[in-house]
């Protein structure tokens, strides 16, 4: 049967990687890749070889989409991975699954690693009603938006990606509109650096002065 495979990878530690996944990247006519250079990497590991392997990013999407129905419809099976983690959440994969939903084409999930997941189970707070946001607005005046919209929320975890290059920035503003909301920053999750930091927006804010790798916001 015709399939297109979405493909979770790791999220940083390239064991986290199932049987199942490895077994469908070897067995899949062409893998769409994210990041073509972390996905070679993840398929030495595991000696993938021989494989086609194309670019599929938010710049290229709808070229590369139109490309990957045609070549689905020639009966190829297709495997999509994201740069980490699972395809499809805050990434260019959603359009590949719509527009292969729109042709009737089966679509299987390869489950595995996820950032969101992982750092909301580890983080303390409340698990049974959460929402994941994407990234939080790059533009002061929305993400104070967002941060006023939190503070009248209730009843809700909110998980956020952020850059470390203005989680400080936001840390500040957070401060000043929510800062008695209790909050997790997850850094570099099942990385040699691991690292989570808990408590009030105030007392992280105190305690944090500058953050690398890969953040996940969690926000209570």
């Amino acid at each position: 049967m015709i399939m297109l495979y979405i493909v979770s990878t790791p999220i940083g530690n390239l064991k986290d990687i199932t049987l199942r996944a490895v077994d469908t990247l070897r067995e899949a006519d062409l893998i769409l890749a994210e990041d073509t250079r972390r996905t070679k990497i993840l398929l030495r590991e595991y000696m993938i070889k021989d494989k086609e392997i194309i670019s599929y990013n938010d710049i290229n999407k709808t070229r590369v989409t139109q490309k990957a129905i045609e070549l689905l419809k020639q009966g190829k099976d297709l495997a999509l991975v994201s740069d980490s983690g699972t395809p499809g959440i805050s990434d260019p994969g959603f359009y590949l699954v719509r527009e292969a939903v729109k042709y009737n084409i089966q679509i299987s999930p390869i489950p595995g690693p996820t950032a969101i997941i992982s750092a909301l189970v580890c983080s303390g707070l409340p698990t049974d009603k959460f929402g994941f946001f994407g990234f939080l607005p790059k533009k002061e005046k929305k993400l104070r938006d967002v941060l006023f919209w939190i503070s009248k929320t209730e009843n809700l975890t909110f998980i956020y990606y952020e850059s470390p290059h203005r989680i400080i920035r936001t840390l500040r503003l957070m401060d000043e509109i929510i800062p008695e909301k209790n909050i997790v920053i997850a850094r570099e999750l099942t990385k040699k650096f691991e690292e989570f930091i808990r408590g009030k927006v105030k007392e992280v804010y105190q305690k944090v002065k500058k953050l690398k790798g890969e953040i996940v916001l969690i926000i209570n």
